[in-house]
């Protein structure tokens, strides 16, 4: 049986699982030479799915909290809360189907086929809108600090809308080719799977394009329009002095550090799986089990963002911070005197400063 090719009717196996790899724990390959699966250990899926879960409660309460924040301030909502806004939704989005995945990590899929598509289009959505909106929040802040907020200002709420809109529609439209997954139980074994099935000669070009679509759109040009925006920012936040430059500094530089230790060694690894599929560089046993494994544990960080954003975005802002004491002074959790003399020791640095500081 191993290394022949499998058909049932015009139905080809070994197209079944030419590209799949999955965090479950159970990872097949038949595309190149007949090498051993890679099994994940029982622990090792265990440890996973902790993970998992402790990702989904960080990421709910998180953005939860700048969703109210920035919803009960919306008298003053800026541009950039209005990108982090979306943004909390995508992660929020997001984080509610890690449970799904948890229980994937031990028992396998058993959700059903409607709930796998469902699952796996939302985490495709939020991988494409989390990323187009850091863009957009980059851009923000290149307009509004090396362009100063005369020109900020002069941006409508409706333009911002419209552009979060296109980010939303264009995320939905280059998620659709996740909805070829299914439910599949594979030969020879009792662990159902939730993987993309594709069959035919054209499955090895439409994997092409997609993977094309996910290295450019979902990462290369946002890293790029990223790094020019912010380099620009920096270079003219080094022109001026004081307080406020070092705190805008200490943000931007935390953004761009989180995103690549995120998203790069994923993307990466992506890349690299990518060319061995393409035979552009040559494929082993070895290597294969090595970039399996080494695309679950990227997955798992690239995961972590959605967590890490409102502590980036939001928690590390100093308007943020002042907003949130006045929400929990208001609503009675903290004193009125403690949200005064916060306010007091914070004025100095948000003055007139609204505009250019997250």
């Amino acid at each position: 049986m191993v290394g022949k090719k499998i058909h049932i009717g015009n139905f080809n196996l070994d197209d079944l699982f030419q590209d799949y790899t999955s965090t479950d724990g159970y990872i097949i390959d038949h595309d190149v030479s007949p090498c051993t699966p890679a099994i994940t250990s029982h622990s090792v899926n265990t440890v996973i799915a902790a993970v998992y879960c402790l990702v989904y409660f960080l990421a709910v309460t998180g953005n939860m909290v700048v969703m109210v924040v920035i919803l009960y301030n919306r008298r003053t909502i800026s541009s950039t809360d209005i990108y982090l806004l979306h943004l909390a939704v995508a992660d929020l989005l997001f984080a509610i189907i890690l449970p799904f995945w948890a229980v994937d990590a031990i028992s396998g899929w058993v959700f059903g086929d409607a709930m796998c598509k469902i699952i796996s289009m939302l985490q495709e959505v939020n991988f494409y809108s989390g990323i187009l909106l850091l863009a957009c929040i980059s851009i923000d802040r290149y307009l509004a600090i090396v362009y100063s907020t005369q020109s900020h200002k002069q941006k409508r709420p409706f333009l911002i809308k419209l552009v979060c809109a296109v980010v939303w529609v264009l995320a939905i439209a280059l998620s659709l080719p996740i909805l070829y997954k299914g439910e599949y139980t594979p030969p020879g074994s009792s662990r159902t799977i939730c993987y993309e099935i594709l069959d035919g000669e054209s499955a090895d070009t439409w994997r092409a394009t997609t993977r094309f679509l996910r290295h450019s759109i979902g990462f290369l040009i946002p890293l790029a329009v990223m790094i020019f925006c912010y380099s620009v920012t920096i270079h003219r936040l080094c022109q001026t002095k004081g307080f406020q430059k070092q705190k805008a500094m200490k943000v931007i530089i935390a953004v761009v550090l989180a995103f690549l230790i995120c998203w790069l060694p994923y993307n990466l690894t992506v890349f690299i799986d990518t060319l061995m599929r393409s035979k552009l560089i040559d494929e082993s046993c070895d290597m294969r089990n090595h970039i399996d494994r080494a695309l679950s544990a990227t997955q798992i960080l690239g995961f972590l963002h959605s967590c890490i954003n409102p502590i980036l975005y939001a928690f590390i802002g100093v308007k943020f911070r002042r907003n949130l004491v006045k929400l929990l002074a208001t609503k009675g959790i903290i004193k009125q005197s403690a949200h005064s003399q916060y306010g007091r020791s914070i004025s100095s640095s948000i003055s007139g400063l609204n505009s250019t500081t997250i």
